[in-house]
């Protein structure tokens, strides 16, 4: 019997989730990423400004679903405008519905970023509790534990995000809990020529223990030309923000720089994956072992059946397009979606 990975039903959405505008250090107006996203394509786009939840639901219609989120950043000191020794962690939070915005972790009168008008909005759009202390942060395993415990209370969606940029390697990584995904791609980051194509990354915090998902976002501020290039791709029952959101809890999505995934199944001890054209498909695991298709000369790829093992731990799978581009599922675990009897 064949396990869908992806579910077999409900549609397609193109997503961009990590999306700044000029409500923080953006170029583009909420209004204007709508319709250059639609334009590309895209069905959904989570706003995230800096350290501001500012909802535009006003911006959703039939074909297109604005979702409600911010950022928020954790970093060392500066020392003046020097950046040696300097550290941020960043993730972002994606509201579990347009009408809950209630803001957590705030601080009235710190960490705005640069736009002049961050204090107008959080005095007038945001919603927080005001009987709340300033919440402080410190770059500290345990304060950014508690930023995102809080979140998973309220019921965000988290995610970690470009940890090349952010200066964090292995030690600081790996002592985060509980978020949702990882940034596997971020774009803005690497066409300002940043290695933050992370599939190292990614495997580290599965091997590490950690069962998150992976997506590709944009981070699209347009100071220069960074969208369109990182994405999610996002299986749900229909286009309404608890559809959606439902679907990014539940995982049923891939993140991709171009190449497209139409099914994702186990069946016994096998994994198939069904894709636009391909040059190689590789199978990723949780120990030194690997596998890979290659498609022949003249030839693509769209369709790749792997074999499963029981000490595989977990599985993911790449599809690389002829131009080299990448489209990564999530890790699914053996012991979650494989029975053990089909696996000898």
């Amino acid at each position: 019997m064949k396990k869908y990975l992806l579910p077999q039903n409900g549609n397609f959405y193109k997503a961009n989730l990590h999306c700044h505008t000029t409500f923080s250090d953006g170029r583009w107006t909420p209004e204007k990423v709508k319709e250059e996203y639609k334009a590309h394509g895209y069905s959904v786009v989570a706003y995230t400004d800096h350290n501001v939840m500012v909802p535009h639901g006003e911006l959703t219609d039939d074909s297109f679903l604005a979702m409600t989120g911010y950022e928020i950043n954790v970093s060392t000191p500066r020392n003046g405008d020097s950046h040696k020794g300097y550290k941020t962690c960043h993730i972002c939070l994606v509201a579990p519905n347009e009408k809950d915005t209630d803001q957590i972790c705030v601080h009235k009168t710190k960490y705005l970023s640069i736009s002049s008008n961050q204090k107008e909005i959080l005095d007038t759009l945001v919603k927080y509790d005001g009987s709340e202390p300033d919440f402080e942060r410190f770059y500290t395993p345990e304060c950014i534990n508690e930023i995102i415990s809080r979140a998973q209370n309220k019921g965000y969606f988290v995610t970690y995000n470009h940890p090349t940029w952010s200066q964090e390697s292995y030690p600081e990584y790996m002592s985060y809990e509980g978020m949702d995904a990882m940034e596997i791609c971020n774009y803005g980051c690497v066409v300002a020529g940043w290695q933050e194509y992370n599939p190292r990354v990614y495997d580290d915090m599965l091997r590490g223990g950690k069962r998150i998902f992976c997506i590709s976002t944009d981070d699209n501020h347009n100071a220069r030309p960074d969208s369109f290039g990182g994405f999610t791709v996002i299986k749900a029952e229909k286009l309404d923000y608890p559809s959606v959101f439902k679907a990014l809890k539940d995982g049923h999505f891939y993140a991709s720089q171009g190449p497209e995934i139409h099914e994702l199944y186990v069946e016994g001890n096998t994994v198939t994956v069904k894709c636009s054209e391909a040059r190689e498909i590789l199978l990723n695991t949780g120990i030194i072992h690997a596998d890979i298709r290659v498609a022949e000369d003249g030839s693509s790829l769209t369709e790749a059946t792997f074999t499963l093992k029981p000490d595989y731990e977990y599985f993911r799978i790449t599809v690389i397009d002829e131009n080299g581009y990448p489209a990564d599922t999530s890790a699914y675990f053996i012991d979650e979606w494989v029975d053990p009897d089909e696996l000898g």
